[in-house]
């Protein structure tokens, strides 16, 4: 058994049972789990909470994976989003990634390894925050002149 990793997620795609099994087992693993089932349900949860990471998947009616990430990068540049799908191809991981994707997996993905890739974009985002933080105190402190 992997050990917990506490982190909040939103975990998006169009396919609701996938969603409640996928959400279920990473519950079971000590997340705390949104979901959503398109594009634009998950642009509305993220302008109103921060997420450790994203899980997006890439082929979805309506607004797809890829629009969908763009649009959540432009508004949270620092939200780290794990691309999944069903449908994979190198061209469009590649893509993803110039789009700021920080992975990209294939269903069906393998638990540990999701659980994984969690705890790395979780790890970057801790970072970036911090980084953020250090900048805007130095912003004070010089503007204070201290």
């Amino acid at each position: 058994m992997t050990e917990e990793i506490k982190a909040d997620i939103l975990l998006v795609d169009d396919e609701e049972q996938f969603l409640k099994v996928l959400s279920q087992r990473m519950e079971g693993r000590g997340m705390k789990v949104d979901t959503s089932t398109s594009g634009e349900e998950a642009l509305s949860k993220v302008q109103g909470k921060e997420f450790d990471a994203i899980i997006l998947d890439l082929a979805m009616p309506g607004m797809g994976g890829m629009e969908t990430l763009k649009r959540i990068r432009s508004e949270n540049p620092d939200v780290q989003i794990i691309m999944l799908t069903g449908h994979g191809s190198v061209e469009k991981g590649v893509e993803a990634m110039k789009e700021g994707a920080v992975d990209f997996l294939e269903k069906p993905a393998d638990l540990n390894k999701i659980m994984e890739k969690v705890a790395e974009a979780k790890q970057k985002r801790i970072i970036l925050v911090e980084k953020k933080h250090e900048a805007h105190v130095k912003e004070i402190l010089q503007a204070k002149g201290w």
